[in-house]
This record gives structure tokens, C-alpha cells and sequence, in this order.
């Protein structure tokens, strides 16, 4: 493997041999008319913009071969200028496949869960052994697990909104079972006379796969995710469905649970116009879906508040809950006694 660094670990003044998305590429004009190019360069922890003038070395393989949303690799200085930061490129070509060898990932540059895929996955495998009573159910939810393995490790939630990043799939999913596991428990428990009694297993099980659709809704590629064809057309809802029943066609399952699993599925987004064809119609159900619609726009509320500049009480309504967030006043840091 060669002497490979990153963009985002390169201080002022140092040369190195990275791995960069062309981001961006504009086309614009100095005051005297004359075109020049800016462009941007960027990995998962740094974005560089810069000019590329009309007379530089560069200038013609800019005009002519750089194309933005491709990767390529570069020798290059990164300068601190009085204009920032910017890039003295020494070497530039399109990335190959053998620069895998050297660590090149064309995800390298999406945003990513802050929590290990493999300890998330691990704990839904684990939270259905221990919950799922019913072999012919946990052996389904399992074996789907199983069977998408790799997909699921990498899964965008959504496009945009909620856990719109890498591995976010499985971060909302881990929260979703939790909590509908410790909110069936309360309530299997409070309501222990019912008949039939209030299902963990079953809860849990939906929670898993409530939004296992999203696996032929979307693709995960550099951009994050993107619908699929059949993700526009029929959505994740019906697909998650599909992939239930294609799964269970040699199980065991009982008929009536396997209805019950296919009800939470299709009804977790409860209203027609969040496309769900069915609301929830048992406690199951309605635990799975209120646990979904906590985590999901309780993450937006997260977003808005970390991501909001100002300084006052409220966050804008430029969020995904399309609402202003109350924060307080904020608090500044004590100083550190001498």
C-alpha cells in the first residue's frame, strides 16, 4: 500500500497523496471578464474551495476532463491563504480500481452513523433471541437479518429528514425496537387480563422490520440515498410487505401472526397520505408505529438544534419538522478557575 492520507488530516503547508470528491465545479468571471473555474474538493471531513485561473497549468484538463460528483486522486499542498484554505495541486487524476488497494471507497465521503453497524446489528440479532418467543417468527425475522446482512450494515434511513446518512437505517431501527419493547413490556404487564395477552415478540419483530422495504426503495451510493424505480413507484411500505411474505413462504409461522407481522408493516405510517394503507389496528401496531414517529421526528428535532447558528431562544423553521425549535437561552461555558 502506498503513502495514502486524507484531505481532512492535511495541516496548512504539508503535501500529501489523497483520495477527494470533485464536489463542485463553477463557471465564473473575474471583473475584467475573463473565465476561471471554481472548484471544490472534498472527503467525509473537509471541503476545499479554490480558484482555478484561466492561465494556470491546470486550466484546460479543468475545462476539458474534470467532471464534479467523480473522485480523484491528487498530490497536493494544502495552502492557508488569505482567501482560506486552498489546494496547490502538483498531480491530479480520476481515481482507478486499483486504488481500492490503497483504501479508496467511493462512500468515503457520505456521512455516517456515530455508532458502530456491527454493534447495531448484533444487538437487534440479539433483542430477538431473547424476545421473540415464537421459533417459526424469530427464525423469519432473523433469517431476513441475516440475508441482508451487508445491505443493512450501510443503509441511509431516508433520503433526507431522519438518519439520512450511512448506517442510519440501523440506528432508527435500533431505537424503534427499543422502545417498543420497553413499551409493549409496560403495557403487557398494566393490561395483563387481555385476551389474547399483548404479543413482545410480535412488537419487536414488526419493529425490526417496519421499514425493511426500504431495502428495494432505496440505493445507497456516494450521494447518500437515492430512490429506486420501484422505490417511487410502490414505496417502501408494500415492498416491505412483499419481502415478509416471499420470506415466509416455507415457514412454519401461523397464519394469524404472519398477518398480524404484514398489518404492522403496512400500517406503521398510520395516514394514507404518509402512505400507509391501513392504520394501526391492535396495540402492537399502534406501539410500532408511535415508536417509529418518536425516533423519527424526535432525530429532526436533534438536527434542527445542532445544526442551527443563531443565537436565539428558538431554531428558524427551516428544519424538517418545518416548525421553530425552543432552546432556551443558551448557556455559555464556565471559564476554568486558574
Amino acid at each position: 500500500m502506498s503513502d495514502i492520507t486524507s484531505l481532512h488530516l492535511l495541516a496548512p503547508g504539508e503535501m500529501g497523496d489523497f483520495f477527494a470528491l470533485l464536489a463542485e465545479k463553477q463557471v465564473l468571471a473575474t471583473k475584467d471578464g475573463k473565465p476561471y473555474y471554481r472548484v471544490t474538493f472534498c472527503d467525509a471531513g473537509r471541503e476545499v474551495c479554490f480558484p482555478i485561473w484561466s492561465d494556470a497549468t491546470l486550466a484546460a484538463t479543468c475545462r476539458e476532463e474534470w467532471q464534479a460528483g467523480e473522485f480523484y486522486k491528487l498530490r497536493a499542498e494544502l495552502r492557508d491563504t488569505n482567501y482560506g484554505l486552498q489546494l496547490e495541486i502538483h498531480r491530479i487524476r480520476p481515481v482507478e480500481e486499483a486504488d481500492r488497494e490503497d483504501g479508496f471507497d467511493p462512500l468515503m465521503c457520505a456521512a455516517r452513523s456515530r455508532f458502530d453497524p456491527e454493534a447495531m446489528f448484533t444487538e437487534l440479532m440479539e433483542i430477538a433471541e431473547q424476545v421473540i418467543d415464537d421459533e417459526p417468527l424469530r427464525e423469519l425475522v432473523t433469517s431476513i437479518y441475516e440475508q441482508y446482512r451487508d445491505e443493512l450494515l450501510l443503509m441511509p434511513a431516508a433520503q433526507y429528514n431522519h438518519h439520512s446518512y450511512l448506517s442510519g437505517y440501523l440506528e432508527h431501527v435500533v431505537n424503534v425496537t427499543r422502545n417498543a419493547r420497553v413499551l409493549t413490556e409496560l403495557y403487557a404487564q398494566l393490561y395483563d387480563e387481555l385476551t389474547p395477552p399483548i404479543n413482545v415478540g410480535l412488537a419487536v419483530a414488526g419493529a425490526m422490520l417496519h421499514d425493511i422495504g426500504k431495502l428495494r426503495e432505496l440505493a445507497t451510493g456516494p450521494a447518500g440515498a437515492t430512490y429506486t424505480s420501484a422505490g417511487t413507484l410502490i414505496g417502501h411500505v408494500l415492498q416491505g410487505r412483499d419481502i415478509v411474505r416471499e420470506a415466509a413462504v416455507d415457514s412454519d409461522i401461523d397464519e394469524e401472526l404472519l398477518l398480524r407481522l404484514e398489518h404492522i408493516i403496512v400500517s406503521h405510517q398510520r395516514l394514507p397520505e404518509w402512505g400507509a394503507p391501513k392504520p394501526p389496528m391492535f396495540i402492537e401496531a399502534l406501539i410500532v408505529h408511535h415508536s417509529d414517529d418518536l425516533d423519527a421526528k424526535l432525530q429532526m428535532m436533534v438536527t434542527a438544534i445542532s445544526e442551527e447558528s443563531g443565537e436565539g431562544e428558538f431554531t428558524s423553521k427551516r428544519n424538517a419538522l418545518r416548525q421553530p425549535v425552543f432552546r432556551g437561552k443558551l448557556v455559555e461555558p464556565k471559564e476554568e478557575e486558574e
